[in-house]
């Protein structure tokens, strides 16, 4: 299996692999909720670069409607109980869930990530678990859940306002013992266009807190918004261009659904900065 230690101390960044175990998520829901569909695209994401792969079960798209602890268990178990056997030697593998019991399910199945897209808002107490199975801990921001996070979001200032939760939120989460900490600004969480592109114009100001960043701007509505009303399929471009500009800044990690797109332009951006000429 595969250990939390040699990931966090390596510098190349990272691509986390997304597994929707939902029948409604905005971009392949209903895609990989069987057992069998999952783990041969779990299969393909590890071929086409992916280091770890985030499996959820309840949607997170706006206005989405909630699951059931009970319901989110019984999409996500099974799947973690059959390819961490199978690939753990090969990928970490990240539970996506605000839920307790979800997250302790997965962790007992060996899970060595929980990604909390409401940031301990939740559940608190999600620190406290991380800490007992030593898991990492994906610190993401979001303002009001997902059945209201797009009715008006509003900030001070976002990037400023966004910083101080994540420093405030990963205080806690060290007292409680975590010590793998990954943050997440959350694209599209409780966010307008401008605070969208306002927070991936200013990642650098998220990597200055001193976690590893994430970024998932995958397929969002904002690349929609940009692109004349451009449908789900027709967002790669956007994306690229907008995780290429995180990794500029410094983002280590890009949670996507298009696994090869996004590591042959990993695969660039390192060669383009081997290749830079001392001054």
């Amino acid at each position: 299996m595969l250990a939390l230690a040699p990931f966090f101390a390596k510098e190349r960044p990272s691509i986390m692999g997304v597994l929707n175990a939902t029948p409604d998520s905005f971009s392949d829901g209903g895609q990989f909720n069987r057992v069998s569909a999952a783990l041969h695209r779990i299969d393909e994401m590890i071929a086409q670069g992916a280091s770890i792969i985030d499996i959820g079960g309840e949607s997170t798209r706006p206005y989405a409607p909630v699951v059931e602890e009970s319901e989110e268990i019984r999409r996500v178990i099974p799947i973690l109980q059959n390819a961490v056997p199978r690939f753990s030697d090969q990928v970490l593998f990240s539970i996506d869930t605000t839920k307790y019991g979800v997250a302790e399910q997965a962790l007992d199945a060996g899970a060595l990530i929980i990604n909390d897209v409401s940031g301990l808002q939740k559940s608190p107490a999600m620190a406290s678990l991380a800490a007992s199975f030593n898991a990492a801990y994906i610190l993401m921001h979001a303002q009001g859940s997902p059945q209201d996070m797009q009715d008006n979001p509003s900030y001070t200032h976002a990037v400023t306002d966004i910083v101080d939760f994540l420093v405030q939120q990963s205080v806690f989460l060290q007292r409680e013992g975590v010590e793998h900490i990954i943050v997440d600004p959350g694209i599209g969480f409780g966010k307008s266009l401008d605070h969208n592109l306002q927070i991936i114009a200013g990642l650098d100001k998220v990597v200055e807190i001193g976690f590893p960043v994430l970024l998932g701007a995958s397929r969002k509505s904002m690349f929609g918004q940009l692109l004349d009303d451009r449908g789900v399929e027709g967002r790669l471009a956007g994306t690229l261009a907008a995780h290429y500009h995180g990794l500029m800044q410094g983002v280590r990690i890009l949670r996507v659904h298009d696994v090869q797109e996004a590591s042959d332009s990993v695969r660039v951006f390192e060669a383009l900065q081997a290749a830079k000429q001392p001054e």
